[in-house]
């Protein structure tokens, strides 16, 4: 199976000049753990994750409130923050080459590109979802050992 039939195709993305307040505010209003930052060709030179904001967020050590957090955040561009050497794949890749980098390279996910542009994401929930499927259908060909239902 190849990436692009894995892969979300609408990413949510930032820009190098915005603030990691509205980095936090997409994590959270979209459930998403990781953001491309791309330039204005769609290049990706960076990905902010909620590791990042977390790294970044001293709310727990200074016991800000939630809005002191977000003001502070709001000081800082995402580009003091990013991950700039970021792990990509072709949207024509095996999944399986793809889960390889992932395990490689200790990321939750792998900004999709083609012809320099990003095209999507794939992140492991995709590819567990994918496993998910491969597991039911072995289980159901009696490919696998009988485990007991959960």
């Amino acid at each position: 199976m190849l990436v692009r039939h894995l892969m979300e195709q609408n990413v949510v993305t930032l820009n190098v000049s915005d603030h990691l307040d509205l980095a936090g505010a997409l994590m959270r209003l979209d459930r998403i753990r990781h953001l491309p930052i791309v330039d204005s060709s769609g290049t990706v030179v960076g990905i902010v994750s909620q590791r990042d904001l977390f790294r970044a967020g001293v709310s727990s050590l200074l016991e800000f409130s939630p809005q002191a957090e977000e003001r502070w955040l709001a000081q800082i561009r995402v580009s003091d923050v990013m991950t700039r050497e970021v792990a990509t794949v072709h949207p024509d890749a095996s999944v399986r080459t793809a889960v390889q980098v992932m395990l490689d390279r200790r990321v939750g996910c792998l900004p999709v590109v083609e012809d320099g542009r990003l095209v999507g994401m794939l992140s492991e929930r995709d590819c567990m979802h994918h496993l998910a499927r491969l597991l039911e259908l072995a289980e159901l060909r009696g490919l696998l050992p009988d485990a007991p239902r959960v």
